[in-house]
């Protein structure tokens, strides 16, 4: 998410404090660093020039705390100026009607078909009845992706192929919503290569045939001042009510998330970050804005560990770690769940401490995913007694185990060590921990 900025950014607050005091000239220099930075980013020259005036009045200001060193101050005040930019908080969904209506707006190819199959899943999940529809009559090929996604989620699409008027459509759709006592409906518009006259027409009528209580623009957070310009031309012509990004989790320039809320004056409300159905979430300012200085994010670790991560599993796999019970078929359930919550990458990117450039340049080469994959593969490749007792996997089961695999025999031999090592230690840490409970004491260990 935005790395290349985060590491720019990064940087310039580094070469600022280096002195370990904030003067003048020192932070004329780096606030230029941090211009540069952001309009490579593409952000709106406006936000651009009100971001480094806000954060030079603060640094030089009285604003700034006294008692409280340079690094800490500067940090503070990028990250205040960041979040604002951001736009402060996420407001959520505001649907007062019942049924709700959710109109997605937007340029093709912004996502906006996947975005409604996401969004529908993330109120099923809160417990809503939703229903789907598309009004694209101009692609058959994004109704049909739209149902196809909402039987992979179970939720059904209202769609009338036949009926080559949008506004139509809709309306239908929101009478079925009615008749059949759903929550919500989820509006999918149809988009074009560029903004037209005509689109914004049909965008306009489609919202006076079914009051939505959301309109929502939807746009590729990858794009720049473009997709800016496009947002204010929508929200002047139709009207919309909130942002959601897609593709968050790609290097992304940062334009757009820089942008957008000062330009239109809209907050952006929900993150595509994956191509999952489940890869999507509300943005939280406050949340972007420390990852993008390497602060790590740890609320959103917690909450995507509790979104995976059965509370009594969890338990059970304490007691079995620290009873010496603990087996590759246990390992290969955590391997698991772990990686339900995410590329490791961006995992780590939360970990305050582990997620600013430096760091994570060293990590680079040490984190990669297919790592798992691979340990993963040679334990599905073990049978089921063999992963209840890895000791008795000799050299010709390693072979057929590696075969399997599609591996070599070291690298079995070397996960075969990694966890006789892993027990052998656990053990050691149950006996200790028995020692300590003799004398009185309580052993600090992480899992108690």
């Amino acid at each position: 998410m935005f790395d290349a900025l985060a590491g720019k950014i990064q940087s310039a607050i580094g070469k600022i404090t280096k002195k370990g005091r904030i003067d003048e000239e020192t932070l004329n220099k780096g606030l230029r660093e941090i211009k540069l930075a952001l309009l490579e980013a593409d952000v709106n020259y406006k936000v651009v020039s009100d971001f480094t005036k806000e954060i030079r009045e603060k640094a030089l200001g009285s604003e700034v705390t006294k008692g409280v060193n340079a690094v800490q101050q500067l940090v503070k005040i990028v990250n205040d100026e960041l979040v604002k930019a951001l736009g402060e908080k996420n407001e959520g969904l505001q649907l007062k009607n019942k049924p709700s209506v959710i109109l997605l707006i937007g340029l093709q190819g912004s996502g906006k078909t996947t975005t409604a199959a996401k969004l529908a899943n993330y109120l099923k999940k809160q417990g809503k009845k939703v229903l789907l529809t598309s009004v694209d009559i101009y692609r058959p090929a994004a109704m049909l992706q739209l149902k196809k996604l909402g039987k992979q989620i179970d939720i059904p699409v209202f769609l009338q192929e036949n009926i080559k008027d949008a506004a139509k459509i809709a309306k239908n759709a929101l009478d079925r919503t009615k008749e059949e006592n759903y929550d919500v409906l989820i509006v999918d518009t149809a988009g074009r290569l560029h903004i037209d006259e005509e689109m914004l027409r049909e965008a306009k009528e489609i919202k006076e045939n079914v009051n939505p209580d959301e309109v929502l623009f939807v746009s590729d957070a990858m794009t720049g001042q473009e997709a800016v310009n496009i947002a204010k031309a929508f929200d002047d012509n139709v009207g919309m009510t909130g942002i959601v990004l897609t593709k968050l989790d790609s290097d992304a320039r940062g334009g757009v998330a820089l942008s957008v809320k000062g330009v239109t004056g809209k907050p952006i409300k929900f993150a595509g970050v994956g191509e999952k159905i489940d890869d999507f979430e509300l943005f939280y300012p406050d949340r972007v804005a420390s990852r993008i200085l390497g602060m790590g994010d740890v609320v959103s670790l917690v909450e995507k560990a509790q979104e995976v991560i059965d509370e009594k599993e969890a338990f059970s796999m304490q007691e079995k770690l620290l009873s010496g019970e603990f087996t590759l078929e246990d390992f290969k359930k955590q391997l698991e769940m772990i990686q339900k919550m995410g590329p490791l990458k961006q995992l780590i990117k939360m970990i305050p401490g582990l997620s600013s450039q430096k760091m994570m340049k060293q990590l680079d080469k040490a984190v990669d995913d297919n790592k798992l994959k691979k340990i993963e593969a040679i334990i599905n490749s073990m049978t089921p007694k063999e992963r209840k007792n890895h000791a008795i996997i000799n050299a010709s089961r390693k072979r057929r185990i590696a075969k399997g695999s599609g591996t070599g025999m070291k690298d079995v031999d070397a996960l075969l060590k990694q966890f006789a090592q892993a027990k052998m230690m656990m053990k050691q840490m149950k006996k200790m921990q028995k020692k300590m409970a003799k004398k009185g004491g309580k052993m600090p260990f992480p899992f108690m």
